[in-house]
């Protein structure tokens, strides 16, 4: 009888180990007829992050929900905006577009 108790319980912890190991997050399944390039969303994901610990790093983060009046759109190095000495990249936020204060990009900041 002992036997079979002992045996049980190393079965149950054998489950338990490998139902733990084996959790392995979201899975995706595509079709194969459906163009994927995974370069591409690491990418996304890296800019994404890169982005996110830049906000964290700034000392005083403001948000706009508009614009003021007269703020040009710049694409280059990023898209983002300048109005006057600010300037604000637009974020998505809860399906609202907002827009962030940011340092100067380095081809704003004039030579000295």
């Amino acid at each position: 009888m002992r036997a079979w108790v002992n045996l049980l319980i190393a079965a149950i912890l054998f489950s338990l180990l490998f139902g733990v190991m084996s959790h392995a997050g979201t899975v995706v399944v595509r079709q194969s007829s459906t163009p994927f390039d995974a370069f591409a969303v690491r990418d996304q994901l890296l800019q994404q992050h890169q982005w996110q610990e830049l906000l964290r790093q700034q000392q005083q983060v403001t948000i706009l929900q508009s614009l003021p009046i007269g703020c040009l759109a710049i694409a280059s190095p990023f898209n983002y905006f300048s109005c006057g000495q600010q300037f604000y990249r637009p974020y998505d936020y809860q399906d609202t577009q907002v827009f962030i204060q940011i340092d100067p990009p380095l081809n704003e900041i004039p030579a000295q």
